[in-house]
């Protein structure tokens, strides 16, 4: 009998076991899901993020034949869901939607018990809107020029509200004080349904929110809108010119929105949830919805995910820097 030294006998015994080990990996993803799918919202109820997890968990449902189940968990600036999901175990079954908040977050919250690029695998992107700057109608200004020239001449005055410190309303506007040269003081609330209705009930006098929730309000002539973000005019306000074209020069903010799993979580998951996803934002039907809200779906494979939020890191990162924007 043929008898292998002890070395080899090992390694050859590794080289048997190895296909073994993997396995339960490639059944738990062949099988996925074989139980409900915990998508965690970072943010309060009501929100961007809210609502089209909301969408996008009854797609999944459907395609999936599992329940896609949304839990609220706002708190810190989306630090605490946020961290509940990076605890999490990464087999697919907890689930992160999450904004520009989180690429901000690197940059202006240095003692997080997390960091995005490691603690988390990019799955998908969900969309992409503008923001709305808005002032309640008690201010006296009619347009963006004359809100700039208003707020000079009340240095530290003026309230900007946000949802929390780091989201894209706070850092959008703290993106328009540093161009305009205006000192707003920045109010920050527990949520985005806080921060609308502190606006419109005016207990501060300005704020940006996504033109896909505070469009009804401005339509309503609860608020005066006197500018958009993006580079071009909203379809859903369009007689609302730009913030760029109305007195801020190269001015330009969005949101966006996308699922994360905590790392670990096995590739077939993610490519998985990757297709069905972009399955679910590339229907007619969520298309024709979003167009009328001003949202695009951001259809991407995971690695080009990934490149998309390195590169919004860096852009925030110069933002915070220039800005001086903090962490209340």
């Amino acid at each position: 009998m043929l008898v292998l030294p002890r070395r080899v006998g090992l390694v050859a015994f590794a080289l048997m076991l190895a296909p073994m080990l993997s396995w339960p990996a490639a059944l738990s993803a062949q099988d996925y899901p074989t139980r409900p799918v915990k998508i965690i919202v970072p943010f309060g109820a009501g929100g961007p993020a809210d609502v089209y997890s909301r969408v996008l968990a009854q797609h999944l449902s459907e395609a999936l034949k599992q329940p896609f189940v949304v839990e609220d968990r706002p708190g810190a600036g989306s630090i605490i869901g946020t961290d509940a999901v990076a605890k999490s175990p990464p087999d697919g079954y907890t689930l992160l939607a999450m904004s520009n908040t989180h690429t901000t977050n690197e940059s202006l919250i240095a003692n997080k018990p997390f960091q995005l690029m490691r603690d988390f695998v990019p799955v998908a992107g969900i969309n992409y809107s503008d923001l709305v700057m808005v002032i309640h109608p008690s201010v006296p200004a009619k347009d963006l020029k004359e809100f700039i020239a208003y707020a000079k001449t009340k240095p530290g005055e003026l309230n900007y509200a946000s949802s929390g410190a780091g989201t894209p309303y706070h850092m959008a506007a703290e993106l328009f004080k540093a161009m305009s040269g205006t000192n707003l003081v920045h109010v920050p609330h527990k949520a985005s349904g806080e921060m609308r209705n502190s606006v419109i009930g005016g207990h501060v006098q300005m704020a940006f929110d996504a033109i896909t929730t505070m469009a009804p309000n401005v339509k309503a002539g609860q608020v005066r809108a006197l500018g958009t973000s993006a580079a071009r005019r909203s379809t859903v306000l369009p007689d609302v010119p730009t913030i760029a074209e109305a007195g801020v020069p190269g001015y330009e903010s969005t949101i966006w929105l996308g699922i994360m799993a905590p790392a670990g979580t096995p590739k077939a998951i993610v490519d998985l949830l990757n297709a069905e996803i972009n399955k679910a934002i590339s229907r007619p039907d969520v298309k024709e919805a979003w167009d009328k809200q001003g949202a695009v779906a951001l259809v991407m494979t995971p690695a080009e995910f990934d490149a998309y939020l390195r590169k919004d890191i860096e852009k925030w990162a110069q933002v915070v820097k220039v800005s001086g924007a903090k962490a209340e």
